[in-house]
């Protein structure tokens, strides 16, 4: 999956000219916390948070000082050198960037123009989507030596058993060459496929109530 697929395009602006307080406003109106600031040619050229506002403004008790400090230029606060991504980059390469820079949002552009804009929340929705966790289903974790053959062997499995697979997850495991395959299948009850995969001769490692029963 790329990024012009769930990006939201219609994406909520600042200049470096506004006010403070037009920032802050933007924010409550639109139920945003990143504003991407741009200049008149639709460049990306910073960025402002509700933390950089809260972080960069007077106590809440200082009245006074809150005034002033709305009437301030949205420059005086925004990050400058902000790091950007294409539509066609990938959302798990999106996901490290997140993770790496310790960012809440990557506006996207196109020869440095704004597109389009992902947040965290994005990310982590559409990833809940992909593995299936916001349906009704039961999760089995297995652990395979031979990736290719056991994909083969466990879609048919659930093939036979007439279960829907809702997603499917590698992660690796402690022992060389070894990995966990992750299947989400739509039942409520996994026994019947728990056991055939036993009986195939595969080590079911969750769920352990279930694997363990006679």
């Amino acid at each position: 999956m790329i990024a012009e697929q769930i990006m939201k395009r219609d994406v909520i602006t600042v200049s470096k000219h506004d006010s403070i307080e037009t920032a802050v406003r933007k924010m409550k109106i639109y139920h945003i916390r990143h504003l991407p600031v741009i200049d008149d040619e639709l460049h990306v050229i910073g960025i402002v948070t509700d933390r950089d506002i809260k972080q960069a403004g007077p106590g809440s008790f200082e009245q006074k000082e809150r005034g002033a400090f709305l009437t301030n230029k949205v420059e005086t606060i925004m990050k400058r050198n902000v790091i950007c991504a294409h539509p066609l980059d990938f959302v798990e390469e999106i996901s490290a960037s997140f993770y790496e820079h310790g960012i809440g949002c990557l506006p996207i552009t196109v020869n440095h123009k704004l597109t389009g804009i992902l947040t965290k929340t994005d990310v982590l929705r559409t990833f809940v989507s992909l593995t299936g966790a916001a349906q009704p289903g039961s999760q089995v974790e297995i652990l395979v030596t031979d990736m290719t053959k056991s994909l083969a062997d466990l879609s048919c499995m659930c093939r036979d058993l007439q279960l829907q697979i809702l997603s499917v997850l590698v992660y690796p495991h402690d022992s060389a060459g070894s990995n966990i395959l992750v299947f989400r299948v739509k039942t409520m009850n996994p026994l019947p496929f728990i056991r055939a995969v036993q009986e195939a001769g595969y080590n079911v490692l969750w769920p352990k109530h279930l694997r363990d029963q006679p």
